[in-house]
């Protein structure tokens, strides 16, 4: 486009002087010298003295501006035919042409007249006047055409001066204003092509949908205007250039003259910068195009996100609102349909803040220029997601707990009031024999072994477990029971003193009294361990219990800081070792001094190489160091930090999916001097592809870092339960299994990618739940017997991955790859859908074996797994696929 632009525009083009040139006093046939000297021929022209000087230069100087500089250089050979005039005619000629021409001469040739008078003056005049001429060059006198071929090749000259060449006035006429004409178009669209391209870099981004669509709209029908412009340059150019080929196309025995193969050098100039010009615009739209279209993406998905975002900030606002956690059964009972109702209508809502977020993330993988608008927006969609389900499950733990604890004091209750009604009911006359105290105390016996199921003989127990709902009206009720059950216990007491004594020595009767709770004596039993709230807890014992617990704190806090400095330690040695790659390795790719020693393998290839090590960097460079740095002073923050960069931490699995592609390059490449230069510029003791598998280590070096922070190895669960520490410890449990889940996602994507063979796209089948080797028979119903027969013996090994919609059954192979480790594929062989299977959980014979059937056991495939546990875990997952799938139906 610049070179268009930029290019000198010419004084005069063929249309500003076309009367002239149809005038044809001087021509420019096509013709050269043996030099490759251009030749402009002045034919016979009667009124040459009468033409205006004005007009005379126009025409010369046009004729000389076409030849290129590299002809125009080597000097112009003039032709002036005058066989039919005068002397005086030949001297006007010479002047006006000395006086005139524009260009560089280097022969004037002169046809002088044919009569023998007017010949005879020429000779005698060119002697006098050769010097009033001031021509620096000679000037050769001929006597006839047949002198002329002596000079130049009659292939050079028109058939007017007995030569061959093909020469069409009005024909050459109409192929300069044609390219003119073209040129003028080429320039016009490279200009109207800029001005676009200015505008659209100047446009302002709308902030809103109907803005950004129309925006898009406008700017697409303005391109496609643009590029049939571009369409209409193109074919005029063709047009052109077939008609200046014609000649040659016509005959094989035609040539172009030097000038005609000029215009076609001319005219594929032309259209090669229409090509260059055409392509950069092109290049530039789409980008342009691009960001329009994620421009309108954004917009929609803001729209979106303050849409779902306001509902969910409502539905939190409700749930927040629903504190009461009842005072009795049938109040607990009414608060969890409240509560299911609220998840169920929160249902919706939550699934479309989820497919937002989804939405958001596939943007962002499609490196959406707004990175850092979206994501924030996607976390905290996911946030407030996890926000409303953990709330809820809190919910429903709380009212779980409420109501277990109200079923419980009902019960004691119910217990208290049955025991009163037993000793009431014991006839005072049948007590008074041996016998008959003795079937008593059986029946005491009895119904005193019932007490272990209210689980209220243990007031500790009873208090940890119910701690969390214990309010000051629970706690009031339930030492009102608890204290119901020691006065209940009492008089079973004195009953059972009393029976004793009848039935170990006979005396006069006793009149036994039935006994009443509210009369009964306030004094324990040294047999019974009776109930009695925490607050009651002897001295001594608050004393011992505060001394282990100090001693459990003391180990804990040691052992956690010693681990905690050393993932700071780690974390610190990792982000300096991931600077140093990008900026010793992938930013040397971009190095104008070193591009010469990267192979041609390795180009255009950087994101192979080093896949997306620059935002795992970012991530902990910016994010992920600053916030375990702060658990130096508060180590329970540690798991909460984990937990909260959980969606951050899946980065992982893209970059260990990169893995076996960025391996097969360094394999490739590995060995270059570009390398080398960098490894031995860093100083570095390893080669690179060490230091890229430092992203897989870091991220499994997590979980056992987390592992060693539990205080497991000092102290058993029991005292672990009577810690401060025992939240601290559930949300260490809650990240180990994150990271391990974060280990075993990033593990079957890598078993995923090696999938061969699948005509579909396994994005579509859900999410990959779990992946493994098995042996594997199969049984078809309309199979031959043989064939039934052979695969009740033969297993097949088959490596099976079951995602949520679908099964897949792979044969796993394994190539080696150029005398490397060997690398895995799966060939895909056959699928189920989820939707259509049913399993058989027990195998007769062989523990390690289940079936998956399809189709009412039409078609059933045998699995044997390698271990039980195996066999129990995925069956566990398979179950809860198919669960899911009914709840959906219904």
């Amino acid at each position: 486009t610049d070179e268009i632009m930029q290019q000198e525009i010419r004084p005069l083009v063929a249309v500003d002087i076309i009367e002239q040139l149809h005038r044809q006093f001087a021509i420019l046939s096509g013709g050269r010298g043996k030099d490759g000297a251009p030749i402009i021929t002045f034919p016979e022209f009667a009124g040459f003295s009468e033409i205006p000087d004005d007009d005379f230069l126009n025409v010369v100087t046009y004729l000389t501006s076409i030849p290129s500089l590299e002809a125009a250089s080597i000097g112009f050979i003039i032709i002036i035919d005058r066989r039919r005039d005068k002397w005086s005619a030949v001297k006007a000629s010479l002047t006006r042409i000395a006086g005139a021409f524009p260009g560089n001469l280097q022969l004037v040739f002169v046809l002088r007249p044919s009569r023998f008078i007017q010949r005879a003056i020429a000779d005698i005049g060119i002697k006098l006047y050769r010097d009033d001429f001031k021509m620096k060059v000679p000037i050769i006198m001929l006597n006839s055409v047949s002198d002329l071929h002596g000079y130049i090749d009659k292939s050079q000259l028109t058939r007017e001066l007995g030569g061959t060449l093909e020469y069409g006035h009005s024909q050459w006429i109409h192929h300069r204003t044609a390219i003119e004409n073209f040129a003028m178009t080429v320039k016009t669209t490279a200009q109207m092509l800029q001005t676009f391209g200015t505008d659209l870099a100047e446009t302002e981004l709308p902030n809103d949908v109907k803005c950004t669509e129309e925006l898009l709209s406008s700017h697409t029908d303005h391109h496609s205007k643009l590029k049939d412009e571009l369409k209409l340059a193109v074919k005029q150019g063709a047009t052109l250039l077939t008609c200046i080929r014609e000649p040659v196309t016509r005959s094989a025995n035609s040539k172009l003259s030097p000038d005609e193969l000029e215009n076609v050098a001319t005219v594929e100039r032309l259209l090669a910068q229409l090509d260059e010009t055409e392509k950069a615009f092109d290049q530039f739209w789409t980008k342009h195009h691009l960001k329009l279209e994620q421009c309108l993406q954004l917009r929609h998905f803001e729209h979106d996100f303050r849409e779902v975002k306001l509902t969910l900030d409502n539905l939190m606002e409700t749930q927040a609102g629903f504190a009461d956690i009842g005072d009795s059964v049938t109040r607990v009972e009414n608060l969890l349909k409240e509560q299911k109702h609220l998840e169920e209508k929160g249902q919706e809502p939550l699934e479309k803040a989820q497919s937002l977020a989804l939405h958001g993330e596939q943007l962002i993988q499609n490196n959406h220029y707004a990175v850092d608008s979206i994501r924030p927006k996607c976390v905290e969609l996911r946030r407030i997601c996890d926000d409303f389900t953990n709330e809820t499950k809190k919910k429903y733990d709380i009212l779980g707990k409420s109501l277990e604890l109200h079923k419980q004091l009902d019960k004691a209750s119910q217990w208290c009031e049955a025991g009163i009604y037993l000793l009431a009911s014991q006839a005072v006359d049948k007590c008074q024999s041996q016998e008959g105290a003795e079937t008593a105390l059986v029946e005491i016996e009895k119904f005193l072994v019932t007490a272990k199921e209210h689980q209220l003989s243990n007031p500790k127990e009873f208090y940890n477990q119910f701690d969390m709902i214990l309010t000051p009206e629970i706690k009031a009720n339930a030492q009102r029971i608890v204290q119901k059950l020691e006065d209940v216990q009492e008089m079973f007491d004195k009953r059972q003193v009393s029976l004793k004594k009848l039935a170990a020595k006979q005396t006069r009767p006793v009149q036994p009294v039935a006994p009443h709770p509210e009369s009964s004596p306030k004094r324990a039993s040294p047999k019974i361990t009776r109930p009695a709230t925490v607050e009651r807890r002897p001295a001594a014992q608050n004393g011992n219990h505060a001394l282990v617990q100090g001693m459990i704190e003391k180990c804990i806090s040691k052992s956690q800081g010693h681990i905690i400095n050393e993932l700071i330690e780690t974390e610190r040695v990792y982000v300096e070792e991931l600077q140093s790659i990008i900026e010793g390795y992938a930013s040397e790719m971009d190095n104008p001094n070193l591009v010469h020693l990267i192979p041609s393998a390795l180009q255009n290839k950087k994101e192979i190489l080093f896949g997306n090590l620059p935002e795992i960097y970012y991530f902990h460079n910016r994010i992920f160091l600053k916030e375990i740095e702060n658990c130096i002073e508060n180590p329970e923050l540690l798991a909460r930090c984990f937990l909260k960069r959980k969606e951050d931490l899946q980065i992982y699995e893209k970059y260990c999916q990169n893995k076996p592609r960025s391996e097969a390059l360094w394999r490739q490449c590995g060995d270059s001097s570009f390398f080398q230069e960098c490894q031995r510029k860093l100083d570095h003791k390893l080669s690179l592809d060490a230091y890229l598998l430092k992203p897989v280590q870091r991220i499994t070096k997590y979980q056992l870092l987390l592992k060693a922070i539990f205080p497991i190895s000092f102290f058993n669960q029991e005292m672990l339960k009577c810690s401060k520490n025992s939240e601290g410890t559930a949300e260490l449990e809650e990240a180990l299994a994150t990271m391990l889940d974060i280990i075993k996602s990033v593990n079957d994507s890598m078993h995923q990618i090696a999938i061969t063979g699948y005509e579909g796209d396994v994005s579509e089948l859900g999410k990959l739940l779990m992946q493994g080797s098995f042996n594997v028979w199969t049984d078809h119903k309309k199979g031959h017997n043989k064939v039934k027969d052979l695969a009740r013996f033969k297993p097949m090994q088959r490596h099976l991955f079951l995602y949520t919609k679908m099964l897949l059954f792979c044969k796993k192979r394994e190539e080696n790859s150029d005398g490397h480790e060997k690398t895995a594929s799966y060939s895909f062989k056959n699928s189920l859908k989820m939707s259509t299977v049913g399993i058989t959980e027990n195998v007769k014979g062989d523990n390690k074996k289940f079936e998956i059937w399809y189709n009412g056991r039409e078609e059933v495939y045998i699995i044997q797994a390698s271990s039980v546990e195996l066999k129990n875990t995925w069956i566990s997952e398979i179950r809860k696929v198919l669960t899911g799938q009914l709840e959906a139906c219904r």
